[in-house]
């Protein structure tokens, strides 16, 4: 009888130490696992200070956005095609009536970005700062006024304002809510531009090598 319960005793102390050895290393595995999921799970921002771009520990660059107006070296008249560009790059339509590119004055008609109350909010909360509500937005658009304004024979300042507008709708009524530009409409196209207009774009940021 003293066997069996020494023999049981054994048994039991045997199975608690590797259980307890099993739980140890699962612990210290999960743990390790996510410490390497915190290390490479960095993802690109993009707020009003600024881009930033992840290469690995110790190598995240983050670009200031570009000045508006931004200061270009190039003749007027190519800066005002250089925008036309740009915009039928993008398909957004020109206001042939209320601009004046002879003046360096272009503006465009409300482009539409999104639709449907699935994506919208989010799409809106990209180029506009959204109120604290329950708004049930359904579209959103923006409008473009671009103006290149001549310094001297080759030096120009160029300006991007947009105007945002998010669609919201309650039973059977439906309308267009101007929305604070949070200023990545005006990034976009200061990109595009200065990418056409120089060579090289404001986004091609290297990582320093260590």
């Amino acid at each position: 009888m003293n066997r069996f319960l020494l023999s049981l005793t054994a048994i039991f102390l045997f199975t608690a130490a590797l259980s307890a050895q099993t739980e140890k290393g699962i612990d210290t595995q999960t743990t390790k696992i996510k410490e390497n999921t915190n290390k490479t799970t960095q993802t690109q921002t993009n707020n009003s200070g600024g881009r930033s771009w992840t290469w690995g520990p110790d190598k995240t660059k983050v670009r200031d956005r570009l000045e508006n107006p931004i200061r270009l070296n190039s003749r007027r008249d190519v800066l005002v095609q250089s925008v036309m560009d740009v915009l039928q790059e993008k398909k957004i339509i020109v206001d042939e009536a209320a601009s004046r590119p002879k003046d360096g004055l272009i503006v465009t008609q409300p482009f539409i970005f999104a639709k449907g109350a699935v994506i919208t909010k989010n799409e809106l909360s990209r180029y506009a700062v959204l109120p604290d509500s329950e708004t049930s937005w359904t579209r959103g658009r923006y409008t473009l006024t671009i103006e290149i304004q001549s310094i001297d024979g080759i030096q120009n300042n160029v300006s991007v304002t947009a105007k945002v507008e998010g669609r919201s709708e309650n039973g059977l009524l439906s309308e267009w809510t101007t929305l604070q530009s949070s200023g990545s409409a005006e990034e976009e196209i200061l990109t595009k531009l200065v990418e056409a207009v120089t060579g090289n774009s404001p986004d091609d940021v290297k990582p320093d090598n260590r």
